[in-house]
């Protein structure tokens, strides 16, 4: 016996279509930034690269599939050459401690993954002191990383800066990035003062999705720059770490001191070759569904969705007082589309981040889906 959906049959007939019941494949889901990953899928990708591109194995992270890996991820980025990393938190440490060399400060964002989430690994590992600038705030302008070199360099006693890092976007500020022209000022600078610069991209493919300047073009701003391969290539863990020559010539030495010369890698590095081939223009196109379905939902009663200044794809969704906002997440559920719960600190808003999951319906569907929470959810 067919039966229908105990919300959609005490709904009044409108224009929207109604939503017809969709596999868990086809499911949008508004959290992360790329495709959910599972043992099982993973697995089953596995297999599929080794049957058209074969896996090939490595030496404790060099060669194989794992020195592939490095050579696209070199081009992508228009950097002379790359090297694969077990972790974020290793490449950003590596690339500081090679950039400093003699000078041991470093100059950070306070709101960083590296101050907040790395137990001052530079400082206990190697020696090298961080000064955090923009408490509270996605990025610090060029005045006042001028002031912060100065203080450093006039003292009585002297302790220059030997390193410069941005993260951008800053997961701690709702993904919200560094603007570009602010960027390229700071490198600028640094290159004049002879001061390394290292950009934090673990997300740097949000961050080019959002303003339309390609990766590459990030990245030539910086000296070196580390880029996560598990929060959207697919991968299972990893980063690239990429720069000049010079700079990653014997770097792997410091990776295994680390303890960091993985075995086996070659199975990250395959599964993060197959979600890099052709994720900018997924992820591009993503970014652009979601810009058209948010202006959809934006003419929707008690529902708003609007972007933050020098956001990048996480966009803030507010519900009026009449809508129940878990009554409204449930909802949604029924309907092949999850959200986050509703903000704790800030009632009636739920954090969208937007991936190519969007890619799996379309903008109509969707945008039906959000206006049936919505009347259904009403108090």
């Amino acid at each position: 016996m067919q039966t229908t959906n105990r919300h959609a049959a005490q709904l009044p007939r409108s224009d929207t279509p109604l939503i017809r019941d969709v596999p868990p494949s086809n499911t949008v889901i508004f959290r992360g930034d790329g495709d959910p990953k599972m043992p099982s899928t993973m697995l089953q990708r596995l297999a599929e690269f080794d049957q058209k591109f074969t896996l090939k194995e490595d030496s404790y992270s060099l060669g194989g599939n794992v020195e592939q890996l490095e050579k696209k991820c070199a081009e992508m980025l228009s950097k002379e050459a790359a090297v694969f990393m077990p972790t974020g938190t290793l490449a950003n440490h590596l690339a500081i401690r090679k950039l400093c060399g003699v000078k041991p400060r470093a100059i950070v964002q306070e709101q960083s993954h590296l101050y907040n989430d790395s137990g001052d690994c530079l400082t206990r590992l190697s020696n090298i002191n961080l000064i955090p600038l923009a408490k509270k705030r996605p990025y610090f302008t060029l005045e006042t990383l001028k002031a912060a070199v100065e203080q450093a360099e006039s003292g009585r006693v002297i302790n220059p800066v030997g390193a410069v890092m941005v993260e951008s976007p800053v997961r701690r500020q709702s993904g919200k990035i560094m603007p570009f022209d602010e960027m390229k000022a700071v490198t600028d600078y640094c290159r004049d003062k002879q001061i390394g610069s290292h950009l934090d991209g673990a997300r740097l493919y949000m961050m080019s999705g959002a303003t339309g300047i390609p990766p590459a073009g990030y990245a030539a701003l910086f000296d070196t720059v580390y880029v996560s391969l598990y929060k959207y290539f697919g991968a299972p863990f990893g980063a690239i770490l990429a720069g000049t020559v010079e700079f990653t010539d014997g770097l792997y030495h410091d990776r295994r001191m680390f303890g960091g010369g993985l075995a086996s890698a070659n199975f990250a590095a395959a599964l993060a070759l197959q979600g890099i081939d052709g994720f900018e223009e997924r992820f591009n196109r993503a970014m652009t569904r979601a810009k058209a379905l948010f202006d959809k939902i934006n003419t929707l009663e008690s529902i708003n969705v609007e972007p933050f200044e020098h956001g990048s794809n996480i966009f803030p969704l507010k519900l009026k007082s009449d809508v129940d906002s878990t009554c409204f997440v449930k909802i949604l559920e029924e309907h092949s589309v999850s959200v986050s719960s509703p903000d704790g600190e800030h009632a009636g808003r739920i954090m969208l981040t937007v991936n190519p999951t969007i890619l799996r319906q379309d903008i109509q569907h969707l945008r039906c889906a959000f206006e049936r929470a919505v009347k259904e959810s009403k108090r």
